[in-house]
């Protein structure tokens, strides 16, 4: 985030629009930013309804692009709870107003389909280490043309032109390599991390991604609808992503995680959120033990 944030050309009294609650790698460089250029971050808030939550959140945030907008950062689907945002109709109005959209794929790009050349995106950012199954330490990134001249964050010799010839490193480059190699970490033929990278991509293009979100739908539907008879309430299929997604509970249960952690059933609690994110090494039994287990627990 913070190669784009070196290269978007501010102005004062300008604004970047934010979704509520969103990953903070995704927001701290942009509090930066508006503190250091005199804007505004517009952040908008996630909706209290459950039903039509999708629906209503990117609706708003649609509303608030405007002239003043310079910078729409989101992900693909919020990280809390797998509400998607509608990519296509966001890019579609920040074209209207000559205004960055700037995409943290971190939580969807591996296990839900993505296609760059749909949403013409100014910039996605991925950590290496989610759903892409590879290791800490890398990540990768796409920048559009608007940054084929930028400057990078980080002088080393790998992402000068013609790096590739170790007999002319000393004749000191000035120029970068082309188009987004210029934004390249140093060290970056990493002989561990990136065959380990390589490795999990290829894997995941074995399966296919669209096979792995349909995956996760299956093994989860027999149990949407009891969560519900248990009063809990759940997004609508067509509002989240089905790799990941929240379970908002009638009311707290004290121990929920604890008597869950003992039956080695391992997800997120948040407030009376929970956060399921299931992936193909995943069954329906797992489904089925954290059904009951999380009955039991209500019941007392």
């Amino acid at each position: 985030m913070a190669t784009v944030a070196n290269n978007i050309p501010y102005r004062k009294g300008g604004e970047i629009v934010v979704v509520d609650e969103q990953f903070p790698s995704n927001i701290y460089i942009w509090q930066k930013m508006a503190a250091r250029h005199g804007l505004t971050i517009r952040t908008i808030p996630a909706p209290k309804v459950i039903p039509q939550k999708g629906k209503v959140w990117n609706a708003q945030v649609l509303e608030a692009i405007s002239d003043k907008t310079i910078l729409v950062a989101l992900p693909n689907v919020h990280w809390a709870d797998g509400t998607f945002f509608d990519l296509a109709a966001i890019r579609e109005k920040t074209q209207r107003h000559d205004a960055f959209l700037v995409i943290d794929g971190t939580q969807s790009i591996g296990a839900l389909p993505f296609s760059v050349s749909q949403i013409k995106p100014d910039a996605v950012i991925a950590a290496g280490y989610k759903w892409l199954l590879g290791p800490y330490s890398l990540g990768l990134a796409y920048f559009g043309e608007r940054f084929e001249g930028g400057d990078p964050i980080e002088e080393n010799w790998i992402n000068r032109l013609g790096s590739e010839n170790f007999a002319g490193l000393v004749n000191y480059q000035p120029q970068y390599q082309e188009k987004a190699a210029r934004f390249s970490v140093g060290e970056l033929s990493n002989f561990i991390h990136v065959p380990m990278l390589s490795k999990a991509l290829e894997q995941i293009l074995d399966w296919g991604v669209e096979n792995i979100q349909d995956y996760c739908r299956r093994i989860a539907a027999p149990y949407i609808d009891r969560f519900r008879e248990l009063g809990c309430e759940l997004a609508d299929d067509d509002e989240r992503c089905h790799h990941l997604f929240s379970i908002r509970l009638p009311r707290q249960i004290e121990g929920l995680k604890e008597k869950l952690d003992a039956e080695k059933i391992y997800i997120s609690i948040r407030g009376d959120f929970i956060r399921v994110a299931p992936h193909v090494f995943n069954t329906e039994n797992d489904f089925d033990r954290f059904y009951h287990c999380l009955k039991k627990a209500m019941e007392k």
